[in-house]
């Protein structure tokens, strides 16, 4: 679904003013996303129900592995690409190869077996950073790119190209490495932010120049942008090259990947539907964020945006207070906007109150209501002594206590 901003709420952002550029996703969690050092690689099981989560957020493709990396990720991607064909689901597969036949082959098999498209996204280093520390000269990554791209296409495949650490290379080599991948048959061309080094302008000129080359070749070829969160610049960035001209955008559930991560699709998806972007049931969002959490052993921190414990919950008086006016109108659109940038109901969640040393009466009173417990002047005088003289939020169980303690003693009275 998309959003617009609470009819009482003058937004100063004013997003997607103007034709809306078609934004695809594409789902790095499986592969790239497994590369952090933290995580533990999930099972096979856990990868097919992370899948169908994706699908069911209409997710556009998802990168199921890289089979050239050896046996066992060669037979997941296999049973991953059985599960979308046997489940018919609507997500396309896509995977990873160093841009060699040897990597390439091995989709190309899976393809033909399963009988599943599969898109083939070769990668190669194209900085020239990148290529001092490798020892390559331009002209073996240009001979390495027509040899593996023209392969990958007479095999059938349908192929992207993906120069690694773009945001850091030079126009000139870029232009003669994405020339030679056109001509070799490359249907998309992936800006990749390796290193997570650009900032939204530089997003946005590197897009237009590649924009440019399309251009002058003539030919209908798609643009994605891959981006990492070194900066922060993570979700900021992919808008940018999408207002730029890209039409496929990467991240990974919850930012996951090497170093400091990916783009968190999760964060993408929100605010694609907030500017008007994309149109998406996001309601299974959390459980989708919960379920990589649990499959790759990640904890989701309190506060991080819409998906942490924390995104719509409050025990702070004045905006506790705000909160529970709204829903007293009856108005749960105001209740979800008049302290809160994302409406919880986009995601299927909904505001919180909670009970703790910087609340207000009307906490204790609405914390209590909502539970259908009762709110006398006792027990919340009681409550309120309590969160006052605590260090952090009232536990269910602290609240209760307190209810059954005072009506015990009005039982005795």
């Amino acid at each position: 679904m998309s959003i617009g901003p609470h009819p009482l709420i003058y937004d100063w952002n004013h997003d997607a003013a103007g034709p809306r550029p078609v934004a695809m996703l594409d789902d790095e969690t499986l592969r790239d996303g497994l590369q952090s050092p933290s995580v533990r690689t999930p099972t096979i099981e856990e990868k097919i129900d992370i899948l169908h989560r994706m699908n069911a957020l209409g997710i556009d493709t998802a990168d199921i592995g890289l089979p050239g990396g050896g046996p066992k990720v060669a037979g997941d991607v296999e049973r991953l690409a059985r599960a979308i064909g046997d489940g018919r689901l609507k997500i396309r597969a896509n995977c990873a190869a160093r841009t060699v036949v040897a990597d390439i082959q091995p989709i190309a098999e899976i393809a033909a077996r399963t009988g599943v498209p599969i898109e083939c996204c070769t990668f190669i280093g194209s900085s020239p950073i990148r290529q001092y520390a490798e020892g390559w000269t331009l002209d073996y990554l240009l001979k390495c790119t027509e040899d593996a791209l023209t392969f990958a296409v007479k095999e059938g495949l349908t192929a992207t190209y993906v120069t690694e650490d773009t945001t850091r290379a030079d126009p000139e080599s870029l232009r003669r490495l994405l020339t030679t991948a056109i001509r070799a048959g490359a249907s998309r061309l992936c800006i990749a932010d390796t290193v997570g080094h650009s900032t939204p302008n530089g997003a946005r000129a590197i897009v237009t120049y590649v924009k440019s080359i399309i251009k002058e070749l003539d030919v209908d070829a798609g643009i994605d942008w891959h981006g990492h969160r070194d900066r922060g610049f993570g979700v900021s960035c992919a808008i940018a090259a999408l207002e730029a001209g890209a039409t496929r955008l990467h991240g990974a559930a919850l930012g996951i990947g090497e170093r400091c991560g990916n783009t968190p699709i999760d964060l993408l998806l929100v605010n694609l539907a907030m500017m008007g972007y994309i149109e998406r049931d996001l309601t299974s969002l959390p459980a989708y964020c919960k379920a990589v959490a649990r499959a790759c052993d990640v904890p989701i921190p309190a506060n991080y945006p819409v998906i942490g414990a924390d995104a719509f919950r409050t025990a702070t008086g004045v905006h506790a207070a705000a909160v529970v006016k709204a829903f007293r109108k009856g108005d749960r659109a105001l209740m979800d906007a008049v302290y809160a940038a994302v409406p919880a109901s986009l995601v299927g969640r909904q505001q919180e109150i909670e009970v703790g040393p910087m609340s207000g009466r009307s906490n204790v009173v609405f914390w209590l209501e909502s539970r259908g417990l009762p709110g006398t002047d006792e027990i919340v005088d009681r409550v309120f002594a309590a969160a006052k003289a605590s260090n952090r939020i009232l536990t269910p169980e602290q609240v209760q206590k307190i209810v059954d303690d005072v009506r015990r003693l009005e039982v005795k009275s």
